[in-house]
């Protein structure tokens, strides 16, 4: 039986709710401008973040109103165990198996948390086994599309045949704050939105795609520039403006260690598949991987049409390129918490 990982399958899922950016806009405008002195300034952001539309957890109004954990909690944990059980549900059906066939969960989220975790609270529903193994992961942020990913494919290398399912559901607009009137918040409101993807891997025969290496990269001193700050009412977005020239500086020298550890080149890699930040971001990503401006297309396509949904967001993109045509060689790249880079390589399925 082959030990070479392959992504059976993905789908993505995304709430029923839709807020255009005019909308969050002109609702951003009326909550905090006559609060926020710096507000109109910072609105412009809101014009200038390659973004259409985004979907969300609760409607517009719900936002209009403080929440504390309670609320934030309760809606987690009802949209979220929707949206695992739909794009797990989808993506077990494109591998032509059932919850039954699974042998291993992995599950990552950062905006929300349950206790027992998600995978537990939802097996009886969606119909897993009593033996499977279940890996809950929090506070990997935007980069666990990557980390979660490379962790379902060493599971599945480490034990041939198996299935094994990888979740990733993020609903980064309950973390709203009404009382938070700091910059970050702004660009929080106008940039985040929901949303959760599903991969079916395995070592075995046929697939999407083959997971070829993987990889990760913790910088020092680095604990400020993204992440949450923990308080009574809820979770508060923690989002350094060093964060564009930090990527533009560091992340081709980390990327290089990883594929270097790998015995690949940043030269072997024919098309990079980087989770969409923000437009500053992945301009910033397409200056430090030396790729001509606009070549993240599928990225900048993902982000107008759903916003940075954190980790499942790479996989969006990953689902776009992988249905255009997956070249020869490509790296799966995200950045979050820690701060911290992950990296993926993939081949074209033989």
């Amino acid at each position: 039986m082959t030990d070479t990982v392959r992504l059976v399958s993905l789908a993505t899922a995304t709430p029923e709710h839709v807020i255009f950016q005019n909308q969050a806009a002109e609702a951003s405008a009326r909550l905090f401008a006559g609060r926020f002195e710096d507000f109109h300034h910072l609105a412009r952001v809101f014009d200038s973040a390659g973004i259409n539309k985004r979907h969300a957890a609760r409607p517009l109004a719900w936002f209009d109103e403080p929440h504390g954990w309670q609320d934030r909690m309760q809606a987690y944990g009802e949209v979220a165990g929707a949206l695992f059980v739909e794009a797990a549900t989808s993506a077990l059906g494109r591998a032509d198996l059932s919850a039954g066939d699974v042998d291993c969960i992995v599950t990552v989220s950062s905006t929300g948390f349950t206790t027992p975790s998600l995978d537990a609270q939802l097996s009886r529903r969606m119909g897993f086994r009593a033996d499977i193994e279940r890996v809950p992961v929090f506070g990997l942020g935007c980069a666990a599309g990557v980390s979660g990913f490379a962790i379902a494919a060493r599971l599945a290398r480490s034990r041939p045949g198996a299935v094994v399912l990888f979740v990733s559901i993020e609903l980064c607009t309950l973390a709203f704050r009404l009382d938070e009137l700091t910059r970050p918040n702004i660009i929080a409101t106008a940039l985040f939105g929901d949303g959760a993807a599903a991969c079916v891997l395995r070592a075995a025969e046929g697939g999407l795609v083959e997971v070829e290496s993987t990889g990760e990269h913790l910088f020092p001193d680095t604990l400020d520039i993204m992440g949450w700050k923990i308080d009574d009412g809820g979770f508060g977005i923690v989002l350094a403006q060093s964060l564009p020239p930090f990527a533009e500086r560091e992340l081709a020298p980390a990327v290089t260690a990883i594929l270097a550890r790998n015995g690949l080149e940043l030269a072997d890699i024919d098309r990079f598949i980087c989770h969409p930040g923000g437009m500053k971001v992945l301009a910033a990503m397409e200056s430090a991987l030396s790729l001509t401006p606009g070549t993240l297309d599928h990225e900048r396509a993902v982000l107008a049409e759903y916003g940075n949904m954190s980790s499942p967001t790479v996989l969006f993109v990953l689902e776009r390129v992988v249905r255009a045509g997956l070249p020869e060689r490509a790296a799966m790249i995200a950045m979050g918490p820690g701060f911290s880079a992950s990296c993926v390589t993939l081949r074209r399925a033989a």
